[in-house]
């Protein structure tokens, strides 16, 4: 994400410019914008004009401000749709009239807020900071599935789903199983080769259970090199194999906490955000007095000093209720301030989505605190 301009400041009011440019560009936009903002970007509309021979309707490119009353996220049209009341003054859209915008990748827009917290500034940087992106590929295979997808610093993405139905290995239908393998595997390198850049990611990893993914990798490379695909030839290297129990997204958490792979990503977000939800679920089961989830054991343990590292998940921020965006704001401030570690983590990562499974939120602790396991306490923040 490109940052176009920016007039801003904690606590304020203030604008930021901005300019999509790949998908996971658009779920930072959708954690920005919330209820009450103002959203500013050019939009078509069709219009009636007098031509002297009679009204005709023509499509006009107009530049409308919103007052954010409604927000979609489509993410694999990569499509963000905001309703909203018109603040423009446009002969063609009377003030205070509904209309809707589009933000897409490739088309500048435009945010205000009447106050930014210290998470929307934190996500600003983070969108526009391109050292924080995992940059890695993924290939989930195995006989007759296969995912391709991409993991970005705050988004994962399946780009292609490759399915086929082999026949038996046994007996007559051995023959026609090793055609149908074959081009499985065809389909499969062509999706790698329409989604993967080398110029972006850092690694590609073919992952799944049992030899599938070793008879892939050796069919990458040899056909990489018939057809002559000088982007798969030069970076050999950056093709690793990694275990994992299934072809689908969920077993990206054991490809990304593979020694291997962490070893290449290890500076990314999504690294680090996997490798924290590790420590916390080993800690539950053999320290559960330094390992809370729950708004209420949490807060609780912040109010203490003693949280070490907190984890929460970017979905509790998505809320108009102000107070409760102020509250978690605060609390993720204040672990920060008292020399602790808060992790934002994605709700479009696999870890996120294991996150939102415990609440949402959780913590390790510098001590333990026996007393408040046995606490009941509100799960509401």
């Amino acid at each position: 994400m490109k940052l176009l301009a920016e007039g801003f400041a904690k606590g304020a009011e203030g604008f930021v410019k901005l300019l999509p440019e790949d998908p996971e560009d658009m779920w930072h936009v959708y954690n920005l914008a919330r209820e009450g903002d103002h959203v500013t970007a050019t939009t078509f509309r069709k219009v009636l004009l007098d031509k002297g021979t009679g009204a005709e309707s023509e499509r006009l490119k107009l530049k409308l401000t919103l007052q954010v009353e409604g927000i979609e996220f489509d993410a694999e049209g990569g499509v963000i749709r905001i309703k909203g009341r018109n603040l423009t003054e446009s002969e063609h859209v009377k003030l205070g009239a509904y209309h809707s915008l589009e933000l897409e990748l490739g088309r500048a827009f435009s945010l205000w807020k009447a106050a930014w917290d210290a998470l929307d500034i934190e996500r600003v940087r983070q969108a526009t900071d391109v050292s924080l992106s995992a940059d890695l590929a993924a290939v989930l295979i195995t006989e007759g599935l296969a995912h391709v997808c991409l993991v970005g610093g705050a988004t994962t993405l399946i780009r292609a789903r490759i399915e086929a139905n082999l026949p038996r290995k046994r007996g007559a239908a051995a023959l026609g199983y090793d055609k149908a393998w074959s081009k499985f595997m065809e389909h499969v390198f062509n999706a790698v080769q329409r989604h993967v850049d080398f110029g972006v990611v850092k690694c590609l990893v073919i992952a799944g259970p049992g030899f599938a993914k070793d008879q892939f990798k050796e069919y990458l490379e040899a056909e990489a090199v018939r057809r002559e695909v000088r982007p798969l030839i030069e970076n050999k290297d950056k093709v690793l194999l990694a275990p994992a129990s299934t072809a689908y997204k969920h077993s990206l958490k054991e490809v990304l906490s593979c020694p291997g792979i962490a070893s290449r990503i290890k500076d990314t977000k999504a690294a680090r955000e996997v490798v924290a939800l590790q420590e916390f679920y080993d800690l539950l089961a053999t320290d559960s007095s330094r390992a809370f989830y729950g708004p209420g054991h949490v807060f609780a343990a912040a109010e203490m000093g003693a949280i070490q590292v907190l984890l929460i998940s970017d979905s509790l921020f998505r809320v108009n209720n102000v107070a409760k965006r102020k509250k978690y704001a605060e609390l993720v401030e204040g672990v920060r301030e008292a020399g602790g570690e808060a992790l934002v983590f994605s709700a479009m990562h696999v870890s996120g989505e294991q996150l939102n499974q415990l609440s949402g939120i959780a913590a390790v602790l510098r001590f333990p605190l026996p007393e408040l396991e046995d606490m009941e306490l509100p799960q509401e923040a």
